[in-house]
């Protein structure tokens, strides 16, 4: 003896709803290395995803707000965005909606989407791209950086406006 299923009969059975395994609102999180603080994430909501999943990850919402330290635990950069996810095996996160940098020299780079891989402590993007500084505002498409925003390449440079800081 021997069954078979219709597919259409199957293809209507409810689907297992992907629920969140931990939720938390007002979080922060203190990532350290050899006891030496690293990054400090801030997020309003946050909810984890590490069950019935191919990749666990962790989702942000209602937007985020990270800190980066150098190796004397100053801050070196800042980022803030509206959304985030974050990818537990790739240890990757990306940044999107209203997205900003600042490093602590003020450059500031906006954009509306922003990926941070945290193995090789590089920042990056594909899409469009404002990069503002005390002599002058770079626009282009796509960007890679360290992490603490010193040293970026824009891809594609579309426009550059210097700024006059003479008073007059």
């Amino acid at each position: 003896m021997a069954c078979t299923n219709d597919m259409k009969e199957v293809m209507i059975l409810p689907k297992k709803e992907l629920r969140p395994s931990q939720i938390g609102d007002s979080v922060t999180l203190l990532y350290s290395d050899s006891t030496q603080l690293k990054v400090v994430l801030k997020a309003n909501r946050m909810l984890i995803f590490n069950k019935n999943v191919t990749e666990p990850y962790t989702l942000l919402p209602k937007g985020l707000f990270v800190t980066f330290f150098d190796d004397q635990e100053k801050v070196s950069a800042t980022l803030k965005a509206n959304y985030g996810i974050r990818y537990d095996i790739k240890k990757q996160m990306e940044a999107k909606y209203a997205v900003e940098l600042i490093n602590k020299d003020g450059t500031k780079l906006e954009t509306e989407k922003l990926i941070w891989n945290e193995v090789t402590q590089r920042i990056y993007t594909d899409v469009f791209v404002k990069i503002t500084n005390r002599k002058e505002i770079i626009m282009g498409t796509g960007m890679e950086s360290n992490q603490d925003f010193t040293k970026y390449e824009i891809k594609h440079v579309t426009g550059q406006i210097l700024i006059n800081t003479d008073e007059k």
